[in-house]
């Protein structure tokens, strides 16, 4: 089981992005996940109703801009037309990057 952290991790740089474009169904969050944590980032991505992808990860300030410069891309399926960042959540992440 994955361990939680504590609301002290909070301070760690955090990112919370939405992924537009045609990037559900092409296997978009599998591959956020794995780059995710071949950068040793902590965080989720989950499809959202409106046909983006949103994500949250955390880790260091350089490693999340190199994630997000990655997002632009994408795989070689999907076509992102935006990634759109909004303010980080609240709360505990696991430490380990999830698919929701």
């Amino acid at each position: 089981m994955f361990g939680i952290y504590s609301e002290a991790d909070a301070t760690e740089p955090r990112i919370h992005l939405l992924v537009s474009g045609r990037v559900q169904g092409v296997g978009m969050r599998a591959w956020v996940a794995r780059r995710a944590r071949e950068l040793g980032l902590r965080g989720w991505v989950r499809n959202c109703r409106d046909g983006s992808v949103e994500l949250e990860a955390a880790g260091p300030a350089h490693l999340l801009a190199r994630l997000r410069e990655l997002l632009s891309d994408g795989p070689a399926l999907a076509h992102v037309t935006s990634v759109q960042e909004e303010p980080p959540r609240s709360g505990a992440l696991t430490d380990d990057f999830e698919i929701r």
